[in-house]
């Protein structure tokens, strides 16, 4: 049960901070549509719409119907990684996967996305069982700053001096 809440806490986060990003001003928005472009996916507009919608979605769909929640989940980071390494391997283009900066797109990302779908089918596939809320907090409070960093990775890479493209 305990990895079920991890998993939930973790997804969840990374995918409310993504969501929130890309539309937490005009300027974010149209940034993120922007890199939708020049990925080469059209429409853009549309098309963003529909990926913060559907990581909102998946958010509430976490917290109240877990199961769907993960599938919603896996299914959006597994097609987030296929549009990242047909990406890499067109030339690259940047990440506005939080809306906030614009980092080179990297295999980093590929591999971000995929450990994000490992925990989306771990999550489902959990086994239920009795939950003491010490435990379940510890959980929690690890899934959060695991999501943080998650979020935060092209901004760790920086600081720790990784090159692009890795």
């Amino acid at each position: 049960m305990y990895v079920e809440i991890g998993c939930r806490v973790l997804l969840g986060t990374v995918l409310l901070a993504a969501a929130v990003g890309k539309v937490s001003g005009r300027a974010a928005y149209r940034e993120f549509t922007r890199s939708v472009r020049d990925m080469g996916y059209r429409p853009p507009g549309p098309l963003a719409a529909a990926v913060v919608a559907a990581e909102f979605t998946a958010v509430v769909l976490l917290a109240v119907f877990p199961p769907a929640g993960f599938l919603c989940a896996g299914a959006l980071l597994l097609a987030f990684t296929v549009a990242v390494a047909t990406n890499l391997r067109r030339g690259g283009a940047t990440c506005r996967c939080f809306g906030r900066t614009a980092a080179p797109l990297g295999r980093h990302h590929v591999w971000r996305n995929v450990v994000l779908v490992g925990c989306a089918v771990a999550g489902a596939l959990a086994p239920a069982g009795p939950v003491r809320p010490g435990e379940a907090v510890l959980v929690v409070v690890g899934a959060l700053l695991a999501g943080v960093l998650v979020v935060m990775l092209d901004e760790l890479r920086y600081l720790f001096g990784a090159t692009s493209g890795t």
